[in-house]
C-alpha cells in the first residue's frame, strides 16, 4: 500500500476525508477569517485611539497588512485601485498564507496543487472581463477586433489566445514555483533534519512572498487594462 504523507488536517474530523490541498485551504481560510474578525473587533474597540501602541499588537499587525496591500494597490493601479482592494487583498492573503504554510511540517499548501492555482487564476480571468464589460459595455469587445475592422479575422484569434493564456500562465507559474520550492525543502529535511534546512526555509519564505507579489501584480495589471479608456 502506498504510504500517505501525514498532515495535521487528517486529525480533524470532517477534514481527514478531504484531499490535502482542500483541507489545508479550508484551514488557511478559517485562520484568515479569524484574523479579520479579531482585527475588526480590535479596531472597533480602539477606534478613538489616535496614537498607535509603541509595541507590536495584533491590531498593529493587521493594520500593517492592510496598509501594505492598500499601498501596493494605489501605486500600481492609481486612484481607482481601492475599488479592487477587496479582491486583490483576498487573493493575496490566501495565496501568501498557503505558501507559507507549506514550510510548516504537517501542512500541504493548497497552492501546491494545480486545481487551487487555476481556481485563483480563473477568478482573475473572469473578473477581468466582468469589470471590462461593466466599465465599457459592449464596446469592451472592440479590443478583440483591432483598430480596423478588416483586421478582425487576424486579430480575433490572436487576442483570444492572448487572453486565454493569462489564467494558464498565472496558474502554472504559481503552482510550479511553490511545488518546486517545497519539494526542495522536504528533500533537505529528509536528508539532514537539523540546521542545514534553515537557509532553504528562509529561501522558501522569500519565494512565498515573491510569488504572491507576482500574482497580485499581474492581476492588478489585467484589471487596470480592463477598465482603461485609452484603448476602448
Amino acid at each position: 500500500m502506498e504510504h500517505e504523507q501525514f498532515t495535521w488536517a487528517s486529525l480533524i474530523p470532517g477534514l481527514s476525508a478531504l484531499p490535502p490541498h482542500v483541507s489545508n485551504g479550508i484551514i488557511v481560510s478559517i485562520i484568515l477569517l479569524i484574523i479579520v474578525i479579531l482585527g475588526y473587533t480590535q479596531y472597533k474597540r480602539n477606534a478613538d485611539q489616535v496614537v498607535p501602541d509603541g509595541r507590536m499588537t495584533f491590531r498593529n499587525f493587521v493594520e500593517i497588512l492592510v496598509e501594505s496591500i492598500a499601498g501596493l494597490v494605489d501605486q500600481t493601479m492609481g486612484p481607482r485601485g481601492r475599488e479592487f482592494m477587496l479582491i486583490i487583498g483576498t487573493l493575496g492573503l490566501f495565496i501568501l498564507f498557503n505558501n507559507l504554510s507549506g514550510l510548516v511540517p504537517g501542512f500541504l499548501p493548497a497552492t501546491d496543487n494545480v486545481n487551487t492555482t487555476f481556481a485563483c487564476s480563473l477568478t482573475v480571468f473572469f473578473l477581468t472581463h466582468f469589470y471590462g464589460v461593466r466599465e465599457h459595455g459592449i464596446r469592451y469587445l472592440k479590443q478583440f477586433v483591432g483598430p480596423f475592422w478588416w483586421l478582425a479575422p487576424i486579430m480575433i484569434p490572436i487576442e483570444l489566445i492572448g487572453h486565454l493564456s493569462r489564467p494558464l500562465s498565472l496558474g502554472l507559474r504559481l503552482f510550479g514555483n511553490i511545488t518546486g520550492d517545497h519539494l526542495v525543502t522536504a528533500i533537505f529535511f529528509g536528508l539532514i533534519p537539523l540546521l542545514v534546512p534553515l537557509p532553504v526555509m528562509f529561501l522558501g519564505v522569500f519565494v512565498s512572498f515573491v510569488q504572491t507579489f507576482v500574482f497580485m501584480l499581474l492581476a492588478m495589471a489585467y484589471f487596470s487594462g480592463a477598465i482603461s479608456h485609452e484603448e476602448h
